[in-house]
Order: structure tokens, then sequence, then C-alpha cells
């Protein structure tokens, strides 16, 4: 069963995904060859380790507050701000409360 959200449809973005205690949840609202939207709901204290990525992205955080440390440098992102992810750089995020996030991932050749 697909969690993609169909097209031609209104939805409201941070009511899409709900939180679950002790969790991160995500929702793919599209997946296409050229990149990925996808909502991500991260309980309090959750988070995901540090990793990298090939390609660029933007967080947009729809609801909370989160700690995002790009290349060893954290930055405090609140609902209504957003923040680039570069590629091949390293980043993680932390929910210092829980947040709802959108994750529009930007694939290149």
């Amino acid at each position: 069963m697909s969690n993609l959200i169909e097209p031609a449809n209104i939805f409201a973005t941070a009511e899409s995904i709900e939180y679950a205690d002790g969790s991160v949840v995500s929702k793919t609202i599209v997946k296409k060859p050229t990149g990925n939207v996808t909502l991500f709901a991260f309980d309090k204290g959750e988070g995901l380790a540090e990793h990298s990525s090939p390609h660029e992205a933007l967080v947009q955080l729809l609801d909370g507050k989160a700690e995002i440390t790009i290349d060893g440098n954290p930055y405090h992102v609140v609902a209504g701000q957003a923040i680039i992810l570069p590629a091949n750089i390293p980043h993680a995020l932390k929910a210092t409360e829980r947040f709802k996030m959108m994750l529009t991932m930007i694939k290149t050749s």
C-alpha cells in the first residue's frame, strides 16, 4: 500500500502526518526519478543521526522546533522557517520539541 498523496487533491501539509510517541514518522507526497517530497513527524528527542546525501534538499518546518546541524554547525529552526541541506555535506536533525517538516530532495545526474 502506497502512502503517496494522490495528485489533484487539496491537502493540508501539517495535518497530513501524525506524531507517534517515541518515533519518527514519514509519508511520501511525491516520488519521481528527479526528486522526492516527503513529510516527517519527529517526537521530542527523536532525530536522524549525522549522514550526507549526494543531493541538495530543502527542509521546511511545518510545526514545532528542531536543531539541524550542517557540517558541525547547529541551526535552530522553528515552524515557518526553512533551511537548505547542501549535497555531500554531513547533517543531522534533532527534535528539541515535537516537529513536522517537509523535505524536498532535488536529484542531480
